[in-house]
């Protein structure tokens, strides 16, 4: 066992002690308020104080021709301690008394005599009453004592063949008491210690990747759980980054490649501007438009990155203007179709309402829309073609993009908005990084919205856009 389960142990046990010596002390202060009593005097003394008076003050009594007399020395004892007197005959009735009660009776018959010295009680007096006897020439003399506290007179009939001293039954029991605790304490201890080692290796388990899932019940039920929930929560979030640092490394590639892509051509025709062979202006202008388109697409893909940093780090501002957005579309369609590259393709436009003012940033969302469409453009063939549909409610404003392209699978659909994820049917003629869906998707959110995706294979794509309303 290591040197932490030992502390463990040693842990539990000082609890266990530490409880017991407290439960013992608990005990030990109760036990000494029920045996103890505060004299008038102010003095501390056992309870059966008042039962030792009674029994000792006959000395004090001095009977003459039947005539009760007290010695000074009972007399002091008397008004020290405040206690009543009265002495009976032996026909009941009083011959004596001091400080008695107001509650005692002048005389008392045999039945009321032994009542009073079983129970002690005065009925509506806080006094108890003991009663004691003593005897002259033949003649029964009864004296009671009444003291000023409340004394309980409990009677115990115990085996006197084995209850021989109250100490030894005592220090029995506690004994019993302390091994019980002793071996209760080292028992779950060393239980406690088992189950904290388990935890400890599952925890290694989980740190090193290679733990199972353990299904126990008990105490430990839900710890055991939420150390199942940790595990398949790690294994997840490992795949996930396996998962973008091999979109990473392809990422690069293809970055690399794209950006080398256009280099290509930009320094052939301008190695070619410089050669004299090159005479007309027609030859020069072609070549320099073939440089400045590369340029253009170089500074796209640029343009990309610097987008994608500042919607991650919340550097670009919201420009927001409140426009009709259903024109707002319908002019970014016809800008789409102008452009001589689609100007062949399809795009259907419905909408539920005519006008809707919308507040928002045209140039953000511009970039959007067109990232969605020339998407579906781009992964299609020259069939392909996109539909918008608008419609308001209450509280959203929902936007449709579909396309009657080739379709995604489930597993597609779950990345598609991921930084650098091209798809499993990108071809070469794409041109992009892999960042247009997943800025579509922070733009969108930057406006408080939601975008999500729906996709059949060889059906098509659905990408559905909603924004809160005010």
């Amino acid at each position: 066992m290591k040197k932490s389960g030992y502390c463990t142990i040693f842990h539990i046990y000082l609890i266990f002690f530490l409880s017991l010596l407290g439960t013992v002390i608990t005990a030990a202060s109760l036990f000494y308020l029920l045996i103890t009593v505060k004299t008038p005097a102010g003095i501390n003394t056992r309870s059966d104080w008042p039962k030792t008076i009674t029994e000792n003050f006959k000395e004090y009594i001095v009977l003459t021709d039947g005539n009760p007399q007290i010695l000074p020395e009972g007399l002091e004892l008397l008004q020290e301690n405040e206690i009543g007197l009265q002495i009976i005959d032996h026909s009941g009735n009083e011959q004596f008394s001091c400080q008695k009660p107001d509650q005692a009776h002048p005389s008392y018959s045999a039945p009321e005599l032994f009542k009073l010295y079983q129970t002690g009680t005065l009925n509506g007096s806080k006094t108890t009453a003991f009663v004691g006897t003593v005897t002259d020439n033949g003649n029964d003399y009864a004296y009671i004592l009444y003291f000023p506290m409340t004394i309980s007179k409990i009677t115990m009939y115990l085996n006197g063949d084995r209850f021989t001293d109250g100490k030894t039954i005592v220090f029995f029991i506690l004994g019993m008491l302390f091994s019980v605790i002793l071996i209760s304490g080292l028992i779950y201890g060393f239980w406690t210690t088992h189950i904290m080692n388990r935890l400890t290796i599952s925890i290694r388990e989980i740190s090193s990747r290679n733990y199972l899932p353990v299904h126990v019940n008990g105490a430990y039920k839900d710890l055991y759980l939420s150390l199942n929930t940790l595990d398949s929560e790690i294994k997840e979030s490992d795949r996930l980054r396996e998962q973008t640092e091999t979109m990473r490394k392809e990422w690069i590639a293809n970055i690399t490649h794209d950006l080398k892509t256009p280099l290509s051509p930009i320094k052939g025709y301008a190695e070619l501007l410089q050669e004299d062979g090159i005479k007309t202006e027609e030859q020069r202008k072609q070549y320099s438009q073939v440089i400045l388109k590369n340029v253009s697409f170089m500074e796209s893909l640029i343009h990309d990155l610097k987008l994608t940093y500042q919607l991650d780090n919340g550097m670009i501002p919201l420009n927001l203007q409140e426009q009709n957005f259903i024109r707002f579309l319908k002019e970014l369609v016809i800008e789409l179709l102008n452009n001589p590259e689609y100007e062949q393709r399809t795009i259907g436009f419905e909408s539920s309402v005519e006008t809707f003012l919308f507040t928002f940033d045209p140039v953000l969302l511009t970039r959007v829309f067109q990232n969605i469409i020339l998407n579906s453009f781009v992964h299609g063939d020259e069939n392909t073609a996109v539909t918008l549909q608008i419609s308001v409610s209450d509280t959203m404003l929902l936007i449709n993009v579909s396309d009657n392209g080739m379709g995604m699978s489930e597993e597609e659909t779950h990345s598609i908005f991921q930084r650098y994820y091209r798809g499993t049917n990108t071809e070469p003629k794409s041109g992009g990084m892999g960042l247009g869906l997943a800025i579509a998707k922070s733009i969108t959110e930057l406006h408080g919205g939601i975008i999500t995706v729906s996709s059949t294979p060889l059906i098509g794509t659905s990408f559905h856009i909603q924004f809160p309303i005010g």
